[in-house]
C-alpha cells in the first residue's frame, strides 16, 4: 500500500541539526564553510559543562533545527531532484548520532 503523509526528521543531540540540500554539487561543503565563519573556533563561546570550546557547538541547532518535516506522496519522499535530507554537527569529538523518523499518515 503507497501512502501519503509526514515524515518527521529529528536528532535529539545538543550540537547537531538536520538541512534540506542539494549534496554533490558542493553545496554541502559550502554549508559547512558557512558555519566555519559564523561559527568561529575561538574563545567567544560559553560553555558551562566544563570543556573548552563546544559552546559554538551548541548553537548550531538555532541555525538548524534538529528536526524537519517531509511530505511523503504514494509512500516516496517528496524531494527535489538534487535535495537530501543531510545530519549537520560540528562537534568533532562528539559520540555517534541518532535519527529518529515518525509517519503520520
Amino acid at each position: 500500500m503507497n501512502q501519503d503523509g509526514l515524515l518527521n526528521v529529528l536528532t535529539s543531540h545538543a550540537t547537531s541539526g538536520l538541512a534540506v540540500i542539494e549534496t554533490g554539487a558542493g553545496s554541502d561543503d559550502d554549508l559547512l564553510a558557512a558555519f566555519r565563519e559564523v561559527l568561529r573556533a575561538d574563545d567567544r563561546w560559553q560553555d558551562r559543562h566544563g570543556g573548552a570550546g563546544p559552546g559554538r557547538d551548541h548553537m548550531l541547532p538555532a541555525l538548524v533545527p534538529p528536526h524537519a518535516t517531509l511530505p511523503v506522496v504514494g509512500g516516496e519522499l517528496e524531494l527535489g531532484a538534487s535535495q537530501s535530507v543531510v545530519l549537520v554537527t560540528t562537534g568533532r569529538d562528539a559520540p555517534g548520532r541518532t535519527v529518529r523518523l515518525s509517519f503520520l499518515g
